[in-house]
């Protein structure tokens, strides 16, 4: 048995042995938390292993979940028909297994960047030697399944003394791995990667806030349509016409039309549908989930206050709107299936309530991301909570008021807001509609009661936050004949976005004074001390360069003109934002400022995408050199080494404002 690696832990807070096994369940479960080229995990049955004298097994039948016709079905199944001979032939091994042991069959699929690949193993958890073995699964010719005796390995953990533990990774034939990069990675990458996770998540006590990833779907489903899509759409990253980041817009909409899709094939099953679910995609931005979803066969538009750029290059299969949403009667859909909020920032809570009051079949997707109430920005109630899971909470608590069966899922995107809520069914029959949306018109009051509240502190009653869907009243109660909004909006003074988007991240200035104020920063910096030197040897120069002080954001606001303060904070981010989008002379890192050491930075260790690459080597000598002109030691690197130019007779025209041009034209 060789060891991959050993990881000693200390345990003061008595997480141990517990958090070993809640380790490996995440391992088990959720491997791309650890592996990101892992779509996710299945398990598709598990359960009590007794073990007979001799090494003979008495081993229950695994069922493989949703099985039938995959190769992945299959596999499951056969692994518990033939389990009891699989077992004799690892025993062998003198693995540390007890006579009760857990078997569980799992299949993992990668389906981000590679090939489905469909990985069926045999896990057993000796619980009293602290042993986890993974038993990886091949099928042979004759179609009948064989342990890759090459690629088994084992976790174990192992008390040493007193809070001392080790978490170890072993493998019985090193010499024999064979990696593919995916399902099966690297030796090195167990014993470095995985097993510093395995030895933090073991001690960490820290319970997810959140639902395991593609929990309420078919991840080997996902995996497939998931990979399918993305080859379809991934020539959209290439012809991108808008400043946001296209890969990673991309691929996020790729990835929640993915699971869209399941999640309404599948709900056409449950209802023996045939026809595909239609939709409205409200604050539907770029576009990009709609254009995928009407082109997979699904009737439906988007609606944005803000028409973009790209709209115009989908065509007129996709059906998009600009328009201001204002939630009341004049806005509700009652001939469609499914409402979407994907990030839609101020709407997100009214789409549960324009879902209910659209029709009884009418359901809907959120996938929050800003925090907003009813009548603008969300204000924290539970300090116990993240911002993100209370904001959760109460989005989920809307859709409960409405009727709806709330369910919550994580997905797979590129995004640290990924919680989804999901209302598809519904809590009430159709004769209580009217009674549904009562309630509903006094949950939005009392938000409302609740938001003057918190402004005019000589009002005295509490108003409470209810996470667990179950509502009350805040102050005296509401009478039976209360009366109703006026007008057919729901709350006067809603606030919609504004149609052309403020730009307030100091780009919008004017460039006399942002050059001013890099100039006054720069000179600060530069004389905050005696010359402060470093040797250059770039090319064998020895000369000294000044590479000034650095300062903290406050002691540099300090020496900045009051007027000049008061004009950067009325753009978000003020001063700092200003610094930071003037990358070429300054680095802010913790809250301090640097002069920028162009010597010192490194080539990014990842290749960089097409597109950047592309914009990197247009943007090359587009601009003067600001050390060049401004810094009394001149550039720090010589003129074909600086990605700026050394005077007016290198520069050269920017690709971009050619390409500008040509569109207009």
């Amino acid at each position: 048995m060789g060891s991959v690696g050993t990881a000693v832990v200390r345990d003061g807070g008595a997480a141990l042995p517990h958090g070993f096994w809640a380790a490996v369940r995440v391992w088990l479960e959720k491997p791309q938390v650890a592996n990101r080229r892992l779509c996710g995990a299945a398990v598709e049955a598990e359960g009590p292993v007794a073990l007979g004298e001799g090494g003979e097994a008495s081993l229950p039948t695994l069922a493989a979940a949703g099985g039938g016709g995959g190769r992945e079905g299959r596999a499951a199944s056969a692994g518990g028909a033939e389990l009891g001979r699989l077992w004799r032939e690892v025993l062998p091994h003198k693995f540390a297994l007890n006579k009760e042991t857990k078997a569980c069959c799992g299949d993992n699929q990668d389906g981000l960047h590679h090939e489905i690949i469909y990985h069926c193993s045999h896990i057993f958890s000796d619980v009293f030697n602290g042993t986890v073995t993974f038993l990886p699964l091949e099928e042979n010719s004759e179609g009948k399944y064989q342990i890759k005796k090459c690629n088994i390995y084992q976790i174990q953990l192992t008390h040493i003394k007193g809070e001392e533990w080790s978490v170890s990774i072993l493998v019985p034939f090193p010499e024999d791995w064979v990696s593919d990069g995916i399902a099966y990675p690297k030796l090195a990458w167990l014993g470095d990667e995985l097993l510093s996770k395995l030895a933090k998540w073991s001690v960490e006590q820290k319970p997810s806030e959140f639902k395991s990833t593609l929990s309420l779907i078919s991840v080997a489903k996902y995996s497939k349509v998931y990979q399918d899509l993305k080859d379809k759409y991934k020539k959209m990253v290439k012809v991108w016409p808008e400043v946001t980041d296209p890969e990673k817009f991309v691929y996020e909409d790729v990835a929640i039309a993915t699971y869209l899709l399941i999640l309404w094939e599948e709900e056409r099953k449950e209802k023996g549908l045939t026809k595909k679910q239609s939709f409205v995609d409200l604050g539907c931005g770029n576009g990009l989930l709609v254009h995928i979803l009407n082109n997979e066969g699904h009737s439906g538009r988007g609606i944005d206050v803000r028409r973009r750029k790209i709209w115009d290059m989908y065509g007129p299969e996709t059906h998009l709107e600009e328009s201001t949403i204002l939630p009341g009667d004049s806005h509700l859909f009652p001939d469609t299936d499914w409402l979407i909020g994907n990030h839609s920032d101020e709407l997100t809570p009214w789409i549960p309530v324009i879902a209910a009051r659209s029709s009884y079949s009418c359901c809907y997707f959120v996938l929050p991301c800003c925090f907003f109430d009813f009548h603008g920005k969300y204000s924290r109630r539970q300090s116990k909570k993240t911002q993100y899971r209370e904001y959760l909470d109460f989005v989920a608590q809307v859709g409960f008021v409405c009727g709806f069966h709330v369910e919550e899922d994580c997905l797979r995107i590129p995004s640290t807001k990924r919680v989804s809520l999901i209302g598809k069914k519904r809590t009430y029959p159709p004769t209580e509609c009217a009674l549904i949306d009562k309630q509903i018109t006094q949950y939005i009051n009392n938000r409302q009661t609740c938001a003057v509240v918190a402004c005019d502190r000589r009002v005295q009653f509490n108003c409470k936050d209810h996470s667990d869907g179950v509502w009350e009243q805040a102050g005296s109660e509401l009478q039976e004949n209360e009366t109703e909004i006026a007008g057919t909006t729901w709350m006067p003074g809603f606030q919609p976005r504004e149609k052309v988007e403020q730009i307030r991240n100091c780009a919008s200035l004017p460039r006399d004074f942002v050059d001013d104020v890099v100039l006054n920063v720069a000179n600060l910096l530069l004389n905050a001390t005696p010359q402060k030197s470093c040797s250059n040897t770039h090319a064998g120069n020895t000369n000294t360069w000044n590479q000034g002080e650095s300062l903290s954001l406050k002691e540099v606001a300090e020496h900045l003109n009051k007027e000049t303060l008061k004009r950067l904070k009325s753009e978000c981010g003020g001063l700092q934002t200003l610094l930071k989008n003037n990358h070429q002379v300054f680095e802010v890192l913790n809250g301090r400022v640097h002069i920028r050491d162009w010597r010192k930075e490194k080539p990014s260790r990842k290749t960089k995408p097409e597109v950047k690459r592309r914009l990197s080597a247009e943007a090359f000598k587009t601009r003067l050199c600001w050390f060049f002109i401004h810094h009394p030691d001149g550039c720090s690197l010589p003129s074909e080494s600086c990605p700026y130019a050394h005077g007016t007779e290198e520069l050269r025209q920017s690709q971009i404002i050619k390409k500008k041009k040509h569109i207009q034209q």
